[in-house]
């Protein structure tokens, strides 16, 4: 119901901000743009389908192995302490254990690419056990934010980005994304714990919230210490190295347990294709709302409303050129990408604003389309307090990572 109003509203937005354009300033174009705009994005959302087909095949048909292999069974033991507290309502061996492991290590890695299928393959095992299949569960709103919340320990993409536009030390937002990042995820998951009456005091919970942590600020202290092209070499070829040895692993596992690897990956992949082709709707919905919410200028509004506002109390207002970022990250993964990219190539890659948009792009994940794509994979039309929660951990994220910026090179 949530996301309905959601939905509608920004149809509604569009269309009073269109009017008043009309009305104030005599734009008649702008009803062209909403239009072209609108055509572009179920365009765009369709071949967005198509680009995940491929990947989703790939790795579901690789996670099938995985499963037969019965390696998903052993990551799924190895962070069952975790995982039983955060996911109360999900068996100890379930094979969604395994899955949201795998999620959540290729969202760390910076595998969007990845992690996409993994998670809808961990979501598809969640509603397994949902009694009420259109309605979402505890488990299925605490996975969803995290995949929001987007814990990324190492964001390839955006270095790369930074390198193209001519930055000096493409990795220099390294910190400050990884600050951002780690503290919309820990805020994530503390309200949610919050929220579905999980024990913070939980001995076990508090160890691996602790460790985590640890292991955080020891990333930081270690990658402060690199040279700049260390830090990129690095991080790619960990991201890469892990990557391909999770295959190297299944394939290994699969041989030594005599199954038929081909037949594995074969029945894996048909789940992938048929779960592109069903969440095809959904990302049509979503992202048509959101180009014509865009092309009608209501970003633009709301953007100059806050250099207002910033202004009038007194505080620097260096960072409010990257609120179109941060307004854009929950709404469009390629709106907010694309956001950044031209705040790069208007102020310079390695002006204060253009790092301030690099380290919100990296903070989070985009929360609509993770929305509209887990959920939709399964039928979940009832999301609950997701969108609230996992918006909680966006703002969290867009926060801390103006002040991570700020800490870092202000």
């Amino acid at each position: 119901m949530v996301l309905n109003y959601i939905w509608v509203g920004f149809f509604l937005v569009a269309f009073v901000v269109a009017v008043g354009r009309t009305l104030l300033a005599g734009d008649l174009d702008v009803w062209a743009e909403v239009m072209s705009a609108s055509f572009s994005s179920a365009s765009t959302a369709f071949e967005l389908s198509l680009g995940l087909t491929g990947i989703l095949t790939l790795w579901l048909g690789l996670m099938k192995i995985g499963e037969r292999a019965g390696v998903i069974r052993i990551f799924g033991r190895l962070v069952s302490p975790l995982f039983t507290r955060l996911f109360p309502g999900v068996p100890k061996d379930h094979p969604a254990m395994g899955s949201i492991f795998m999620n959540v290590s290729a969202n760390m890695l910076g595998l969007d690419n990845a992690a996409t299928p993994l998670g809808l393959k961990a979501m598809q095992e969640l509603q397994e056990l949902n009694p009420e299949k259109e309605r979402a569960t505890d488990a299925m709103i605490m996975f969803l934010v995290l995949n929001a919340s987007g814990l990324c320990l190492i964001p390839i993409s955006i270095i790369m980005y930074r390198a193209q536009a001519g930055a000096t030390n493409p990795t220099d937002v390294f910190l400050p994304i990884l600050v951002a990042t780690f503290i919309a995820t820990l805020v994530g998951i503390v309200a949610l714990c919050l929220k579905q009456r999980i024990s913070l005091r939980d001995p076990v919970l508090l160890a691996w919230l602790g460790g985590l942590t640890a292991i955080v600020g020891a990333l930081v202290w270690f990658f402060s210490s690199l040279a700049p092209a260390e830090v990129e070499r690095y991080s790619s070829f960990v991201a890469n190295f892990l990557l391909f040895g999770v295959i190297a692993l299944f394939m290994g596992f699969g041989l030594f347990r005599r199954i038929n690897l081909y037949d594995a990956f074969i029945d894996g992949a048909r789940e992938g294709f048929q779960t592109a082709v069903k969440i095809i709707p959904y990302l049509v919905a979503i992202l048509v709302a959101i180009g014509m919410f865009r092309a009608s200028g209501a970003m633009d509004v709301i953007t100059r409303a806050m250099e207002s506002a910033v202004g009038a109390l007194g505080f620097d207002a260096q960072w409010v050129g990257a609120l179109p970022t941060a307004l854009m990250k929950p709404l469009s993964g390629s709106g907010s990408r694309g956001m950044m990219v031209d705040l790069m190539s208007t102020y310079g890659a390695d002006s204060f604003v253009a790092r301030v948009s690099a380290a919100i792009q990296g903070s989070t994940d985009t929360l609509f389309y993770v929305l509209a794509v887990y959920f939709g994979s399964v039928g979940v039309k009832r999301t609950r307090y997701a969108v609230g929660y996992g918006l909680l951990a966006d703002v969290t994220g867009s926060v801390a990572g103006v002040l991570a910026t700020y800490l870092f090179f202000g």
